[in-house]
């Protein structure tokens, strides 16, 4: 894993160390007193898709097909505002159940931005530092929270760095953290809102995506190339990057995109 996040995953220093951090710490613990619960924000693009994939991938034999992994999206779970109290009975029975069947499962929550606040708390008796939960040993179990909440923070603040000429590697989490956790946890439209998860801090690690900049963009569609099995051809790479839009719109600085839509790029450009 940390070979791959090291090799593959672009731009992104304070996600490698606090992946990394939180997985050895994790694994390497044969009696935890909790599940690892991991919660990635920031721009789309920017690979907290991309990294929990990756994650599961080294943790599961089969990856996202392993029936141990399970994810859940709002719009294809819990689409109906009026039934939110089923979802909540449904939720709280169908994590039960599949930790019985496996202590060892994951858990990935995608577009928590899009999540019904209120609903997420059902799972609150399952992230904490209690060792049974309705019959069932869960303390193994690894729960990561996907969202966009924060990307406005996050790119403010590595806007400033910028500004101040300040690399990337200099932004510590400490700079991020308090920025993201007000504005993802005190949004009214965040699955977050009001959550017992939060106040009870039952988040291990709360992990920063930053926005990508140009070059960044390049490595993307040069890994992309090298994967496709295709020829890495430098005017394709510079052709691909220039081709995806930036801001600020005085300075371009940053792709508003990430890397999201290198893969369906490239075939215009060859």
């Amino acid at each position: 894993l940390e070979c791959d996040l090291a090799v593959n995953l672009v731009g992104q220093p304070l996600v490698k160390q606090q992946v990394m951090k939180g997985v050895r710490e994790f694994l390497e613990n044969q009696n935890p007193m909790k599940p690892l619960v991991m919660s990635f924000h920031g721009w789309t693009g920017t690979g907290k898709t991309y990294v929990s994939s990756m994650l599961i991938r080294h943790l599961f034999r089969d990856g996202l097909r392993s029936p141990y992994v399970h994810q859940f999206s709002p719009i294809a779970h819990f689409p109906h505002h009026e039934q939110i109290e089923q979802y909540k009975e449904n939720l709280k029975h169908w994590i039960q159940g599949n930790l019985t069947n496996c202590g060892r499962s994951a858990f990935l929550f995608d577009e928590m931005d899009k999540m019904h606040p209120g609903l997420i708390d059902v799972i609150m008796p399952f992230l904490g530092p209690s060792w049974v939960v309705y019959g069932t040993n869960y303390r193994k179990a690894i729960f990561i929270f996907i969202s966009n909440a924060g990307e406005e923070q996050i790119k403010e603040m590595t806007l400033d760095l910028w500004h101040a000429h300040k690399d990337r590697e200099e932004i510590s989490l400490q700079d991020m953290e308090s920025a993201i956790s007000k504005a993802v946890f005190e949004n009214p439209q965040s699955g977050f809102w009001k959550s017992g998860i939060i106040n009870e801090h039952l988040i291990d690690f709360v992990v920063p995506f930053l926005p990508l900049k140009h070059h960044h963009v390049k490595q993307c569609v040069i890994n992309e190339l090298i994967q496709q099995g295709l020829e890495v051809r430098q005017d394709v790479v510079q052709e691909v990057a220039d081709s995806i839009p930036y801001f600020p719109e005085e300075e371009k600085i940053f792709s508003s995109t990430g890397c999201k839509t290198v893969a369906s790029r490239i075939s215009f450009f060859l």
